[in-house]
């Protein structure tokens, strides 16, 4: 056999046999899973402990972290038969959803009290295995997407046959290599997440300057020089004193949308009528204008429904789950009752204006918001929305010079995003490589002891 190592490592070497690796199903390196339990409400009375949740898991430092613990009351037996020690591995069992499949492992590496939660089960790593390493196999597991062959239900909460998942094969060298690899592994991944880390710092940075940029134009302009006045807004504040502080209804008519039955096939089949939804939340998130939608309509479908069509150059607004996510229309469009659409009277606002407008009320539409589960902005709140609009010609050139600047931003925000994704791809393509023995790291030996299990 002949592997070519990670040639950026100082300690990639060619491998042309893997001394003493067997292959072996992942379930020999563990004792099975033990599955955790919810307690009761804490007592406070100093018996209580920690029970860890798929919501502690360090998805990067595959860790449990500390940022915010959970603690319950949790009966004496339970304690005993599910109490986690410093090396156990904790599986996420149940959970998942749009953003990442459950089957996730991180590493349990405290010395205070606590169990699982019932999404999360416990693994203890037999004698003569490294947990370290072990975690970082099941990383390289659910990184390759391994575990989705194990999922056994995809809609709402995803469950994991734990049994079948720790069937999959691995590459198993003794344990002395074992350790070798984890801390080279701890080293190499340390260095990668410190600069992910700083990219994602860089991020924030840049997303603040942009919401600043977007914050001046609208309330404060172009001119430092202007005189102002008390706005009598909160989070407008003091505005050019030549601006006008009106109610946005004021400025553009304030339309809805009905969703047609979507049990007429004929309203949705081979129909040419965008139709904003919330399911287009992503796309007025990201994009200052749309052109295409998730659905179309039919004309038969607008006029069996209280959806009307609006005209282009709309500002779309999402009233539902995501609250003020917009942007403008292209062209002729529908929209749902999730999304408002306000036509612009253009002698008065600026579709662009408006639109920077609601990118600045961010934290103003939060002031609103209600819903427990699906958070919401009534239409009576909608129609008392406050805007503070310079004279067109002004607002023409608001809107132009903090379009170019945001686009600056955007791609100084898309490079670090890029940086950040290639990071995380050589981060995952390391960990791989070296638990599969493509690179070795036979040299490095531990500091300290290793944590037994």
């Amino acid at each position: 056999m002949s592997v070519v190592g990670n040639a950026e490592s100082p300690n990639a070497v060619r491998l042309d046999v893997r001394d003493r690796w067997i292959q072996m199903q992942v379930r020999r390196t563990v004792e099975g899973c033990v599955n955790g339990v919810w307690g009761d409400e804490p007592l406070e009375d100093g018996s209580d402990v920690v029970v860890v949740r798929v919501a502690d898991f360090d998805r990067q430092s595959l860790t449990v972290g500390l940022e915010k613990l959970t603690f319950r009351s949790v009966s004496d037996d339970d304690r005993r038969r599910r109490e986690l020690k410093a090396g156990d591995l904790l599986l996420e069992k149940s959970g998942g959803g749009e953003r990442q499949q459950v089957g996730q492992v991180v590493l349990f590496s405290h010395a205070f009290p606590a169990v699982t939660s019932n999404f999360v089960a416990r693994m203890r790593v037999r004698e003569h295995h490294e947990s370290s390493y072990i975690n970082y196999v099941f990383a390289s597991m659910y990184m390759s997407g391994i575990n989705a062959c194990s999922i056994k239900q995809n809609t709402g909460i995803q469950n994991l046959d734990s049994s079948q998942y720790l069937r999959e094969k691995m590459l198993c060298p003794p344990r002395v290599v074992q350790i070798a690899i984890a801390r080279y592994l701890d080293m190499e991944t340390s260095r990668i997440d410190t600069l992910i880390d700083k990219q994602k710092k860089l991020i924030e940075l840049l997303k603040e300057k942009r919401q600043a940029v977007i914050s001046q134009a609208v309330t404060k302009g172009l001119d430092p020089d202007v005189p102002m006045k008390d706005s009598g807004v909160e989070w407008l504040g003091e505005v050019p004193r030549h601006w006008k502080v009106v109610k946005v209804k004021h400025a553009a008519k304030l339309e809805s949308g009905h969703t047609p039955d979507k049990k007429i096939e004929r309203y949705w089949t081979d129909c040419t009528i965008p139709w904003v939804s919330l399911n287009d939340t992503k796309h007025l998130k990201l994009n200052d204008y749309i052109t295409e939608t998730a659905y179309s309509v039919s004309v038969d479908g607008i006029a069996n429904s209280s959806a009307r069509l609006l005209p282009e150059r709309c500002v779309v607004f999402t009233r539902d789950a995501t609250i003020g996510a917009s942007a403008i229309t292209t062209c002729t469009m529908a929209v749902s009752q999730h999304v408002i659409a306000w036509v612009c009277n253009q002698s008065r606002v600026i579709p662009e204006y408006l639109l920077l407008a609601f990118y600045a009320m961010e934290k103003e539409l939060d002031r609103y918001t209600f819903g427990a589960t699906i958070k919401t902005i009534g239409m009576g709140d909608v129609r008392k929305l406050i805007v503070a609009l310079p004279p067109i010609a002004e607002q023409n050139r608001i809107w132009q010079t903090s379009f170019e600047r945001l686009r600056v931003l955007d791609s100084a925000v898309g490079k670090a995003t890029t940086a950040v994704e290639l990071l995380q791809e050589r981060r995952a393509a390391l960990i791989t490589a070296a638990v599969t023995g493509q690179i070795d790291a036979s040299a490095y030996r531990p500091s300290i002891e290793p944590v037994v299990a």
